[in-house]
């Protein structure tokens, strides 16, 4: 019988990582359980509340719907890749902090990442365009107004640093 372990190698916020993984592991449980980056939520394990969002070669993906092998050579970057302290918070951070865009923190880590995502594809999206890009990001606590807001002043902030998303 063939072996169900594989060997998979992972660029991960900056960092090489190479682990054994069961072909039928989760990406986000690799995530969380294998390399203890838990910033990556597992909330309905189908893809749709996108508490699991990262980053993977450029692109927002829900990492419950992927498999660890699938991740192979890939370049990953998960909420923890972002400031970690009140002094080195990327700007969608921040924007989130001023104005209240979470309350419980369960979904935040996938709205910041599909926020910065938006704004690097579009420095000035409209509400429209924000409230499009956050549809895929489930919030149970806020209602969604405040994280709106929150998108429109890190757009804001961004632009008047000079800042690059």
């Amino acid at each position: 019988m063939a072996s169900s372990r594989h060997r998979v190698t992972v660029r991960i916020n900056g960092t090489e990582r190479s682990l054994e993984v069961d072909s039928r592991e989760l990406l986000s449980d690799m995530i969380r359980h294998r390399l203890g980056l838990k910033g990556t939520h597992v909330g309905c394990e189908h893809g749709v509340c996108g508490a699991c969002t990262i980053v993977m070669d450029g692109r927002l993906v829900r990492s419950c719907l992927l498999f660890g092998v699938q991740a192979d050579g890939a370049e990953i970057t998960t909420i923890e890749a972002l400031g970690s302290s009140a002094s080195n918070l990327h700007p969608v951070q921040v924007a989130f902090w001023e104005k209240h865009g979470l309350q419980c923190g369960f979904c935040t880590p996938g709205m910041v990442l599909t926020a910065m995502k938006l704004l690097e594809e579009n420095p000035r999206p409209t509400e429209e365009e924000i409230r499009a890009a956050l549809s895929g990001n489930v919030c149970r606590c806020t209602g969604y107004v405040f994280v709106v807001e929150a998108v429109k002043a890190a757009a804001e902030l961004m632009a008047s640093e000079g800042a690059a998303p």
